[in-house]
């Protein structure tokens, strides 16, 4: 998403507001997850999942915001933390919108334009919604369903070839 919306012409630097975008982007795509985990699961093993999938998406975040941008200043919340809590900030405003057989609704999609626009210079807020809601939303529901089907799928998968040989 990030790549095709430098290629669109949007100036997201390196830096601060790459990663902002990250997790603005990071939480709708876990609420994408877990409203497809509602559909295939029970609540406890859906909660489950979507908490192990915030955790673990927040330690890749700390580690890479950690090596870019350096340590936080002591007595703030970390890299984890912030993203932790803006997905709890953000999940009651998501959980507002709907999510059916054909993804989420247009208030859901509406929302993570709103939350991206004014994370870019002025000059790119005309159009982010019309980006994100027409070109970047369904090109990443695309890749987030194909990918819980494999997560969810019941049918045996091929073992993967291992490139290391023991000779």
């Amino acid at each position: 998403m990030l790549d095709r919306m430098r290629k669109a012409g949007f100036d997201i630097d390196v830096g601060p507001p790459y990663f902002a975008f990250m997790r603005e982007v990071l939480v709708f795509l876990i609420q994408v997850a877990d409203r497809i985990a509602y559909a295939r699961q029970a609540g406890d093993a859906r909660a489950a999942f979507t908490t192990a999938l915030v955790l673990r998406i927040a330690d890749f975040l700390e580690e890479n915001e950690g090596d870019l941008l350096g340590t936080v200043e002591p007595g703030t919340p970390g890299y984890r933390e912030r993203f932790i809590d803006l997905f709890n900030e953000l999940s009651s405003h998501y959980a507002e919108f709907g999510y059916g057989a054909d993804g989420p609704d247009f208030g859901f999609r509406r929302y993570l334009g709103s939350r991206l626009e004014p994370l870019l210079p002025p000059k790119d807020r005309r159009w982010v919604l019309d980006q994100v809601m027409d070109i970047e939303v369904p090109e990443a529901l695309t890749l987030v369903e194909r990918g819980m089907d494999g997560v969810f799928s019941t049918e045996r998968r091929a073992r993967r070839a291992s490139h290391l040989g023991a000779d």
